[in-house]
């Protein structure tokens, strides 16, 4: 059954595939100009470009009959007074009537509606991501923002968690979050498998995985830009609802009317009222080959929560200002008890990030503006292990990881004219970062711990041209000076684009990037084995500043609907670090230097016809790395080296109804495997030489929006989702604990993937 449905799954996108026809039957009752359109993008193939204001409160009333698109625009522009271009025969751009049309803006995008409605590459080649107006994603029943980006090609989680997901085989740490302008270092919600960060607040989300621009430092691998919305609502709109994990609200309200206006929003977790299967699938996964695991003590917490406020200030029509704040927590409180040796094991963890961010943007004059931003975020990790003999505490490990980060940075952009624009900004940054290992019996004791600052200088500039009869090319260059360190590092940046035909374009890009901060495992295992990972500053000596080169070189082509992008890479990283195998040898616990070579390819196919959406992406990874002092200096298989995977999907909209089927494969991670000896495990095969088996899972998604009643603007939607629907039983990683001495006995630990996974879904908007 299995092998039929892969099967059937891998032709999913050639089940829609046809010619569009210059008719179609269309209706609407007194329906939202936005909602209108939606529909009208499937059913005609064309792709909408407006301004919130410009479409804001208008509605729209057909009788069904069979008309063209511009028979259905021009009934539009008789009841809504506006107006509308059409462009290359598919992109409408809406104005009102008074309004002069920008035709400069569209050419920054040039694949809409990328894997859905709501996904779009731009010029640059990175995505923009608009949760609002976000279509349905398999698996999903709300638009999580790392669960998202986690279907674009050359991404993958290979631990099957929102946070822990690789962009082209660089390791987790190596993707920069960025919130209103705040670094934020929080993983996720529930140890990872949910995204810390509320989609219904979040208003456009900016990923980078290649020719990054130089305003983004610090990380070598990719940037995750995600903003609130920077505008001012003429009346307040709400929104609260709820899935099986937690319930959340949202509001934007004006204070002073195209003045001051204020968002805010709050979600968490219910389980200490009701812990639901979909909790219980989730906690499984989590707790699996943990003390926890076996716990039932009803009292135990595992809660989340998170909240954001943020405050719009606009003067006049030059100057905008914004004070942005950010707040994520997560609570562990788990005891359990062993009633043969009246010993009790009580994992206690609180994890916060909070962060604060302000931000001023000054239009000088109509080509010159200036944009400023200020940030703090706090990083706090807090963990105990407290084991009990007869209700007298015995002994209490202790972990602590802590993160300050704050920075200011300010950047022109001069439009010189229409062919040519320059940038130039500067940013400072300090991060004192400190983490601690401690061990109380009867005397506490440091097992491990650092204390680092650095204080950074960066200088950057980036030049645009624009010729549609060469390139289009965006040359950047950062320099950064870390004080501490005594080192300058020089980062060239360079993006070519080039429409070679009317339906083929070209992009080439190269860039240097430079990584100060980086986490790495904890070099004492805790029984809990979750959060193993801590945060840490490059010192020059034996953790230096991490190094990534990368250049990669695609084409696009689109037609008739289908949209083919392919991108070859190569990508390498100098000065990594890695805390060599205990297992291999217990004296010789220490950290290694070593570097990563990473070839890759991805590919990307879609069509879309009416209301269906169809396409398939596939990326290819071959990650090598080399330490010293391990497998005798030779290169082996990097743990992130998932060589092959395949995602396909096909969904389906009606009005407002969504469903959405899709279906990954993805093959399985290296690892070292081992030997039963006389003494127990050995490890004498090298490293990472075989690997788990093939991972495959069928997720489906469904949602259903609808109105009250004609006149009120309650609305609301209701869903449901499934991962893992034949509940396939994946195994997605095999480590080795009890290797911190010679008399430990090693045992494997095996961690699955995440079962049946059922969701649902109901909220409501004003």
């Amino acid at each position: 059954m299995k092998k039929l449905i892969n099967c059937i799954l891998l032709i999913l996108p050639v089940l829609a595939f046809s010619q569009e026809e210059a008719k179609f039957y269309i209706n609407f009752e007194t329906e939202n100009i936005q909602t209108a359109f939606d529909l009208i993008e499937d059913i005609y193939d064309v792709r909408f470009s407006y301004k919130d204001a410009v479409i804001k409160e208008k509605t729209v009333s057909l009788k069904k009959e069979k008309r063209t698109l511009k028979q259905v625009l021009k009934a539009i522009e008789a009841q809504t007074g506006l107006t509308f271009e059409i462009i290359a025969n598919r992109y409408i751009i809406v104005n009102k009537s008074e309004t002069q049309v920008n035709v400069q803006e569209l050419e920054k995008i040039i694949i809409n509606s990328y894997l859905t409605k709501g996904i779009s590459k731009r010029k640059d080649g990175s995505y923009e991501i608009s949760p609002k107006s976000l279509g349905i994603l398999p698996g999903l029943t709300e638009p999580d923002v790392l669960e998202s980006i986690q279907l674009l090609p050359g991404v993958v989680s290979p631990n099957e968690t929102a946070s822990g997901f690789l962009v082209r085989g660089g390791k987790m740490d190596q993707n920069r979050l960025i919130w209103d302008g705040i670094n934020i270092y929080h993983k996720g919600h529930l140890f990872g498998m949910i995204s810390p960060f509320n989609p219904n607040a979040t208003k456009a989300i900016t990923f980078i995985n290649k020719g990054s621009h130089p305003r983004y430092g610090e990380r070598a691998s990719s940037v995750i830009s995600m903003k609130t919305t920077s505008s001012i609502e003429n009346r307040m709109s709400a929104q609260f609802g709820f899935n099986g994990i937690n319930g959340d609200a949202f509001i934007d309200m004006p204070i002073i009317k195209n003045k001051l206006g204020i968002q805010a929003s709050v979600r968490s977790s219910y389980t200490g009222l009701y812990q639901s299967y979909t909790f219980d699938k989730l906690a499984d996964k989590v707790f699996e080959s943990t003390k926890i695991e076996d716990g039932d003590n009803p009292d135990n917490d595992f809660s989340f929560l998170d909240y954001n406020i943020k405050l719009n200030y606009k003067p006049n029509t030059n100057n905008s200002l914004y004070a942005s704040l950010i707040s994520i927590d997560n609570q562990l409180n788990y005891t359990v008890g062993d009633s043969n040796t009246n010993e009790s094991f009580n994992d206690i963890m609180s994890i916060k990030n909070y962060g604060y961010g302000v931000g001023w943007y000054k239009q000088w004059n109509s080509r010159l503006s200036q944009n400023t931003t200020a940030y703090f975020s706090e990083y706090n990790l807090n963990y105990n292990f407290i084991t009990s003999e007869n209700e007298t505490q015995v002994s209490d490990f202790e972990k602590r990881n802590v993160i300050f980060d704050s920075g200011i940075s300010t950047e022109f952009t001069q439009q010189i004219n229409t062919q040519n624009t320059a940038t130039l900004g500067y940013q400072f940054s300090l991060k004192d970062v400190g983490y601690a290992f401690l061990n109380t019996t009867n005397l506490e004791f440091v097992l491990d711990e650092d204390k680092t600052v650095v204080k950074s200088h960066a200088l950057y500039g980036n030049y645009n041209y624009k010729n549609s009869k060469l390139f289009d090319v965006s040359l950047g260059i950062r320099a950064s000076y870390f004080e501490e360190l005594e080192t300058v590092r020089i980062e060239p940046r360079l993006l070519l684009y080039k429409q070679l035909f009317k339906n083929i374009k070209i992009q080439i890009s190269g860039e240097i990037k430079n990584q100060v901060i980086s986490e790495i495992d904890e070099t004492i295992i805790s029984d809990l084995s979750l959060e193993n990972r801590v945060w840490r500053l490059a010192n020059g000596r034996e953790f230096p500043i991490i190094k990534s080169k990368q250049v990669s070189a695609g084409f696009i082509y689109t037609k008739n609907g289908w949209t083919l992008d392919v991108d070859n890479y190569y990508k390498t990283l100098d000065d990594i670090t890695a805390l060599s195998f205990g297992f291999l040898n217990p004296n010789n616990s220490q950290f290694n230097l070593g570097e990563q070579r990473i070839y890759g390819v991805d590919v990307f196919l879609r069509k879309r016809f009416r209301a269906f959406n169809s396409w398939v992406s596939y990326s290819f990874n071959n990650s090598e790395s080399k330490y010293q002092n391990l497998n005798n200096d030779q290169y082996f298989d990097s743990r992130s080296n998932v060589r092959h995977a395949v995602t396909t999907s096909l969904s389906y909209k009606l009005s407002n109804f969504q469903v959405a089927l899709g279906w990954r494969w993805q093959t399985g991670k290296p690892y070292t495997a081992s030997t039963n000896g006389v003494d127990g495990l050995e490890f004498n095969n090298g490293i990472n030489t075989e690997r788990l088996p093939n991972y495959h899972r069928l997720d489906i998604s469904s949602t259903y929006a609808f109105k009250f009643s004609t006149e009120s603007q309650l609305r609301a939607k209701i869903g449901f989702s499934i991962r893992n629907v034949y509940n396939n039983k994946n195994l997605i990683s095999r480590e080795y604990r009890g290797n911190n001495d010679f008399n430990s006995e090693i045992e494997t630990i095996d961690r699955f993937s995440i079962g049946f996974t059922p969701n649902i879904l109901f909220r409501m908007y004003w």
